[in-house]
Formats: structure tokens, sequence, C-alpha cells
């Protein structure tokens, strides 16, 4: 019973180390949500998201076209008359700057991260 009682503070301070470390310093949870955006306000915000290159770069219209996925899993296209970086199409993260449209995401900018 005694080895009991002595083992249950070590477990405790274990599994709080745990928690901290899934919550806090998990790397996927950097990614932004494209849910902390309205689709009816204009104002231009950045969003730190995943490429998603298997799908392309197009040119449609003057625009790029090109997908992203967020946090949640959410897929969502991205156009705008953008200057891409250098080995854009390399990265994994990258920073979109812009606002939530009907139809997607409309990026003033775009940075590698």
């Amino acid at each position: 019973m005694k080895l009991i009682q002595k083992l249950i503070l070590p477990i405790l301070i274990g599994l709080v180390l745990i928690v901290i470390y899934t919550f806090y310093f998990d790397g996927k949870s950097d990614l932004g949500s494209f849910s902390d955006f309205d689709p009816n306000n204009y104002a231009v915000k950045d969003i730190k998201v995943k490429l998603l290159s298997d799908r392309g770069i197009t040119q449609q219209g003057g625009e790029l076209v090109f997908y992203v996925v967020d946090r949640n899993g959410k897929v969502m296209m991205v156009s705008g008359d953008l200057q891409l970086p250098e080995n854009f199409d390399k990265s994994e993260v990258i920073i979109l700057k812009g606002h939530l449209t009907q139809s997607g995401f409309h990026a003033h900018g775009v940075e590698i991260d």
C-alpha cells in the first residue's frame, strides 16, 4: 500500500507534463484556422497554412490559384494576383495575407515560413 502512495504523485506529475506537451508544444497547432475569418469582412489578416503542392499552381484569369489546408483539415482554394517567393512549390508551410470570400481565400501576399 505504501508503494502505491509513493507512486501517485510522480504519475500525476507525469500526466500533467504529457498534457502540457500535447496542447502547448504540439507542432501541428501552429497552423491557423479559416474558421477564425469572417467571409463578410475584407480586413487583411495573416494565416499560417500547409501548402497542398500535389494539387498544383495554376493561372486562371490573371490570378494564381493553389490549394492549402488549415489545422482543422479544411482545404481552401487560394487565389490572387501574387508574386510567389522562390522555392514556393517546395514549401510545406506558408503564411498568407488576405481575407476569406464566399468562393475561397483571396490572398494579397504570400511568405514562406
